[in-house]
């Protein structure tokens, strides 16, 4: 299978994200992003968004892997944005408490630099924990999440859940994958050429299979973890769980610096969660 057939999947590779533990990914992760969403200071979340790229560049996970998410992510950020201003156009304005008109834009609508400014940095918040997640999703072990899970609380019923669900996502563009290959060999035409609707109907005969065969399988797994008594027990112990090492503890330490950070310069320097550069 084809590296971008991996979209989902999680690839043990040999660096220092990779060798965290699950439990302090997911507690650097919360960290991380809670910073990000409390502030609305530009500096503080370009900050936090070019150390995540700096270490989704040290967990060497390739950009054909996350290629379909990050156009996924940037349409729904342009969208976003776009709805945003349509339905409140002097947001920043209110937020800001000054207008400074760049241009008329229609009737009494105008765009303004505190709006610009405004939603600009609402464009990298967002963005900014794109990364984050994206390190998280390929670089933990989907049984050693469970175990993260199950660690801080959650019912280990409703963690593993979770763990077959991330599992699942191979699967299903494996086998996606090798029933479009049977039915193009069947003549079923899926390229461009095609017309919009030829494809559409086509597709779903992938789909349909693959339904199916998705069925068999989640019956075949819950029987298999009824005759093995999963659930009998209200607790259980986990075979991919890990203890801290040093490196987890220097993690962590890390990302709560961070969040720390967030909260002075918001509560001591700003006085607000806002930086206001019209001031």
């Amino acid at each position: 299978m084809n590296m971008k057939m991996k979209l989902f999947s999680y690839n043990t590779v040999n660096t220092p994200i990779h060798n965290l533990s699950g439990l302090t990914k997911l507690m650097c992760f919360l960290f991380l992003t809670f910073a990000v969403m409390f502030s609305y200071d530009i500096r503080v979340i370009l900050g936090v968004m070019v150390f995540s790229v700096a270490v989704l560049r040290l967990s060497r996970i390739q950009f054909s892997q996350i290629q379909l998410m990050v156009v996924y992510v940037l349409i729904f950020l342009l969208t976003n944005a776009a709805i945003s201003f349509v339905f409140s156009p002097e947001q920043g304005v209110t937020i800001y408490g000054t207008k400074h008109v760049i241009f008329k834009l229609f009737g009494s609508t105008y765009l303004t630099q505190e709006q610009l400014f405004y939603q600009v940095t609402k464009f990298f918040k967002y963005a900014s924990v794109v990364p984050l997640g994206m390190i998280f999703l390929l670089t933990t072990n989907p049984s050693e999440f469970a175990s993260s899970l199950n660690g801080i609380g959650v019912n280990y019923k409703a963690a593993f859940a979770v763990a077959l669900t991330l599992r699942y996502f191979p699967d299903i563009q494996r086998d996606y994958h090798d029933i479009s290959l049977a039915q193009q060999a069947r003549g079923l035409d899926l390229s461009h050429k095609a017309k919009l609707t030829d494809r559409f109907k086509n597709s779903l005969l992938i789909v349909i299979p693959l339904i199916f065969s998705s069925l068999d399988r989640i019956e075949l797994i819950s029987n298999a973890m009824d005759l093995r008594g999963f659930s009998k027990s209200k607790t259980r112990t986990w075979y991919a769980s890990r203890k801290l090492a040093s490196n987890d503890y220097i993690a962590l330490a890390l990302s709560m610096s961070i969040f720390a950070i967030t909260v002075i310069v918001s509560v001591f320097i700003n006085h607000s969660r806002f930086y206001n550069p019209f001031i």
